[in-house]
């Protein structure tokens, strides 16, 4: 039997975005690799018949990013995007599957951000930047080329694609604001708008504004501002008229659980209609009636419809589904989701379940034994429920501890660790299981999936009861023989970057911490982050916020770096925008004062994740070989 390699974790093809046709017979997915070797992801479109009949097969040849694949309403055409004829710019493409020609749709310079295809089969509204002009041109090669913050900032404009006559009209509505997201009511009616008053990440999401736009008057009304972070726009008729539905941040912190509002159009009336759930919804999905939601519960998934007065709960599904695409009726769906050991396909059946797989594109992993996986549940010292799961070494029991334990925080921190496969190029569970190591995978206060109390509890709080959350996980391993507490290692990414930092300037427990483009100062992060307020809101402050020292500053690891003699393991990629490169600087240089053991590695190219080939086996391999440094006897 072949045992796991980093090259099956990174050379895999995963299913993406799927779109179920209207009537309910073919589904469209993306599929795409893991890695990539050059600067483009290369995916493929692939079509399945949902009675199972025969195997998926490809539906487009061409070597392309193509995403985005969704059906015309007679569902005898596909739309999707592609750059296949200039690489990075995608533009608007057709497919018709009985006979799988297909057709360029734009031309559009910079390229088609998203689209919608109207009820109004001649019409799409496409999403996409101002075209560069001859000046722009001239400016660009003459390097006359400065750039002044808030001018000429690059936003997404409303635009209508006539497709009889290929021509792309730009309706002068909505102030030149951002527009984000679109949804036609289900009757062919107006188009809910989603802008924000700037494309900018650290303002945009904080200045959402819902609009209605007539696609046959071309004439636009504003509707209501919305909550920060909006998303997943759902029409549904009820007895007072239509609704609009969203999934925004429960008001008034930005560190928040997510809630779904619901907005009477006519009243202008708004509701939150999850307060108080101990769930957190991540999808909302339209149907010709009431709405689907997809919350995070727990561990695992519970699937509900947005019925006029209530939720009405349809099913429950261990670990996650993501993607979630219905047809019209809501009586079938089709979403990605996967078992503790075996990686997300493509599932389709009602919304009540039970849900059937249809496609299974990682076969190659099919004959690889992993660690067995377990769910954990505890309480804080305080007396909070808590869970997270337990990874075992390959082969072995727990009956056959102590194991050298590596605990792996998730990042966010507004995000939770689901009783599912837990195989990534990241420091992930299975990969360290496969080379001996128990790994502790939980979930502190401050993630998703036990409402919007306790993910906004560490609120400018961040390192606080969540370590003690940690610590207390930690410490149930050692008290049942799991782990040994001799040989503790600590890891995480993004936010979970930041916890293990933060860990190893709190105590000297852990024998080796890794931390991939973490966190280490947090006024810094507020300052030059591309979710500045975001940032501020976990933080606690900003450097502006007066004469210091600021509360941010006793919740940044860089204020406890003298305490730090743990070895620590630096990743981070070098074009990273979320977290910046300064951060790891940051602690690499203070880690060097101190005469800390340290390993510091900048990927080129990269960003707040690790795209290619080669840097994600270096994750893999480095990972492995910095914990069997410091833990293996």
């Amino acid at each position: 039997m072949t045992g796991l390699t980093a090259e099956l974790v990174v050379d895999g093809c995963a299913p993406q975005a799927p779109a179920l046709a209207p009537n309910g017979r073919l589904l469209c997915y993306v599929l795409a690799p893991s890695s990539r070797t050059g600067d483009h992801s290369d995916t493929e479109l692939w079509l399945v018949d949902t009675d199972a009949a025969v195997a998926p097969r490809r539906a487009t040849t061409d070597t392309a990013t193509e995403s985005r694949p969704r059906w015309s309403a007679d569902s005898e055409t596909l739309f999707f995007l592609s750059d296949r004829a200039d690489r990075g710019i995608p533009q608007l493409h057709r497919l018709t599957p009985t006979d799988g020609t297909t057709a360029t749709l734009t031309g559009w310079r910079g390229g088609v951000i998203d689209y919608l295809p109207l009820t109004d089969p001649d019409l799409v509204a496409l999403l996409a930047e101002d075209e560069p002009t001859e000046q722009d041109a001239r400016r660009a090669r003459d390097r006359d080329d400065a750039i002044v913050v808030g001018e000429r900032e690059p936003r997404a404009r409303l635009r209508l694609l006539d497709l009889r006559t290929g021509r792309v009209t730009t309706p002068k509505v909505f102030g030149g604001r951002h527009v984000v997201e679109l949804r036609q009511r289900p009757d062919g009616g107006p188009l809910a708008v989603l802008t924000w008053a700037t494309a900018d990440n650290d303002h945009g999401p904080r200045t959402g504004q819902l609009h209605l736009y007539d696609p046959t008057t071309r004439t636009a009304e504003n509707l209501a501002p919305v909550e920060a972070d909006a998303r997943s726009l759902a029409w549904w008729p009820g007895e007072d008229g239509w609704h609009l539905a969203y999934i925004a941040l429960t008001p008034p912190v930005l560190q928040a659980g997510t809630a779904v509002f619901d907005l009477a159009v006519d009243s202008r009336v708004l509701r939150n209609r999850t307060a108080d759930r101990t769930m957190c919804p991540t999808e909302l999905r339209q149907t010709d009636a009431a709405p689907l939601v997809v919350f995070a519960d727990g561990l695992n998934t519970t699937l509900a419809r947005l019925d006029p007065t209530d939720l009405t709960t349809l099913s429950h599904h261990p670990g996650r589904l993501d993607n979630l695409t219905t047809t019209p009726t809501g009586d079938t769906i089709a979403v990605l989701t996967g078992t503790r050991h075996q990686l997300p396909n493509v599932q389709i059946g009602a919304p009540t379940g039970p849900l059937r797989r249809i496609t299974n594109t990682r076969p190659e992993l099919d004959g690889i034994t992993l660690g067995t996986q377990q769910p954990l549940a505890y309480r804080a010292t305080d007396g909070l429920d808590l869970d997270g799961l337990l990874v075992l070494p390959v082969g072995r029991t727990a009956s056959e501890g102590p194991f050298p334990l590596v605990t792996i925080v998730h990042g966010g921190p507004y995000d939770r660790y689901a009783d599912r496969c837990q195989l990534f190029w990241f420091p992930s569970a299975q990969w360290l299981a496969a080379a001996g190591y128990a790994v502790l995978l939980p979930n502190p206060r401050g993630g998703q999936g036990r409402g919007h109390q306790f993910a906004a509890s560490v609120a400018g709080q961040v390192g606080q009861q969540e370590w003690t959350d940690i610590l207390t996980g930690i410490d149930l391993l050692i008290a049942e023989g799991i782990a040994d507490p001799d040989r503790l290692g600590i890891a995480g990414w993004s936010h979970g970057g930041f916890m293990s930092a933060w860990a190893v300037g709190q105590t000297d427990r852990f024998r080796a911490a890794l931390v991939g483009a973490g966190i280490i100062d947090w006024g810094m992060l507020a300052a030059t982050g591309e979710n500045g307020q975001f940032e501020a809101a976990l933080g606690g402050s900003t450097g502006w916020s007066g004469i210091g020292p600021h509360p941010h500053d006793a919740v940044s690891p860089i204020s406890f770096a003298s305490r730090i003699r743990t070895p620590v393991l630096i990743l981070h990629g070098a074009e990273d925008t979320n977290v910046p490169l300064g951060q790891a600087v940051y602690l690499h240089r203070a880690l060097r004062h101190f005469d800390v053991e340290q390993e510091f590695v900048i990927y080129p190219r990269e960003g707040h994740s690790i795209r290619e080939r080669n840097h994600q086996l270096d994750v893999l391999r480095r990972t492995r070989a910095w914990f069997d440094r410091w833990l293996r006897p």
